[in-house]
């Protein structure tokens, strides 16, 4: 399955299909919102070459299906954030819908097929609904703006010079300042409340959690808040301090990205405002990986895999490549050592391995796909620790060149 990855658009636009499958193959994405809603986007974006909705079919026939999973919107873990609620910043992915059931004593919560990798479905076959194409329309003309005016008010009262400052790492070390501080700290609430756009309805029982709390500054009492926090004043301030271009209104998208970062062990981009910006926003464990690199590699792994004799390759990419090749040349197989250092004794990809059908597993993992929902007062265990995690997923049989499932499956069998 891979690290986990955080990717932008800009990296899979660069891939052929074939190597968007080893990316899928490989590494457990993150898609994040942004991704869903700049693809969406660009069915209002005019080219020269295609149409906005051959554009939009194009990523989505990329689109990782097999290792993917979507993360719950930025907006929401910072309001649950600041209302006392936990989020975990260890690299996992954040996913909501689960629904709690119990499948013969056992404990479980089933994830359903996503809203996004529907609409990417229906999207690879051209299908788009009407309410998608307004809101491209509406997403393309009006990126997220801010009171400016409020906000620089705000920034003197912090005693934030933006003119003063020389660099991106100057810049993230006053972004820092400004949120870990623990003097004028309704200021600094009122600058998260800000830039979150937090419905008034929630002011009042937020500053109630913090009030709880003593006060403390946002890095001990949101961490999460704090660091998305981080990113929104230090994109101000570099955007001030003309460090960061303020003639591309897309770096305001692009920039989002790093909102989830505390959620991946790598993010892959080939955009240059994040090569910039994102390694100064990154935990030590964590890695900045260019999108040209890795897609280079990815082209050498396909080529590396298509020497294999068509009677191995039917049987599905998963019997001769568990694991990537354990050459430590492929890139691919360093980011691997680096995240994931105990694979090597795990995966064998010394010998073909013919799937096997295990009913007894089947059997298993239907009860739990089919069991009813708990209600809440029915969940009598905690949701972070079930005794089974179920996630639904719908894999093409085949994906460009190759057959991710064996070619001999027959439908009732996937």
């Amino acid at each position: 399955m891979g690290p986990i990855t955080l990717f932008d658009k800009s990296f899979l636009q660069s891939l052929s299909v074939d190597e968007a499958l080893w990316f899928d193959h490989f590494f457990l994405s993150n898609v994040c919102p942004l991704f869903y809603v700049e693809t969406l986007a660009d069915l209002d974006k005019k080219t020269q070459r295609r149409t906005p909705d051959e554009e939009v079919s194009i990523i989505s026939r990329k689109f990782p299906e097999m290792h993917s999973s979507p993360n719950m919107h930025h907006a929401t873990l910072c309001i649950q954030n600041l209302l006392g609620n936990a989020i975990p910043l260890t690299g996992q992915i954040v996913m909501a819908g689960g629904r709690p059931v119990n499948a013969g004593g056992q404990t479980g919560v089933v994830y359903d097929r996503s809203p996004e990798a529907e609409a990417f479905a229906r999207w690879q076959k051209g299908e788009f609904l009407e309410v998608e194409r307004l809101f491209a329309k509406i997403w393309r003309g009006t990126l997220k703006s801010l009171k400016l005016d409020e906000l620089a008010k705000t920034f003197r009262t912090l005693g934030i010079d933006s003119q003063s400052c020389k660099s991106l790492h100057e810049a993230k070390s006053i972004a820092e300042r400004v949120v870990n501080g623990t003097d004028s700290p309704f200021e600094r609430m009122k600058l998260a409340i800000l830039f979150f756009n937090i419905p008034e309805q929630l002011h009042r029982p937020i500053i109630q959690k913090w009030s709880v709390a003593g006060y403390p500054s946002l890095l001990y009492y949101a961490p999460y808040a704090a660091h998305v926090l981080s990113v929104d004043i230090f994109f101000q301030i570099a955007l001030s301090a003309n460090l960061i271009s303020t003639d591309r209104p897309s770096n305001r998208i692009d920039i989002a990205y790093l909102y989830y970062l505390p959620f991946c062990m790598m993010f892959v981009s080939s955009d240059r405002l994040h090569h910039k910006c994102a390694p100064l926003f990154l935990r030590p464990d964590q890695e900045f990986v260019w999108g040209l690199d890795l897609k280079a590699d990815l082209q050498r792994l396909n080529a590396h895999y298509s020497s294999l004799p068509d009677s191995t390759k039917e049987h599905g990419i998963m019997a001769f490549a568990s694991g990537p090749p354990k050459e430590d040349d492929y890139f691919v197989t360093k980011l691997w050592d680096r995240h994931l250092p105990r694979w090597r004794g795990i995966y064998n990809n010394d010998e073909l391995k013919l799937p096997t059908k295990n009913e007894k597993l089947t059997e298993h993992i239907s009860k739990f796909s089919k069991a009813p929902d708990l209600k809440p007062e029915e969940v009598d265990f905690d949701l972070s620790n079930p005794d089974a995690v179920i996630l639904e997923r719908r894999v093409s049989k085949k994906r460009g060149s190759w057959w991710q499932l064996p070619k001999y499956l027959k439908e009732d069998e996937k």
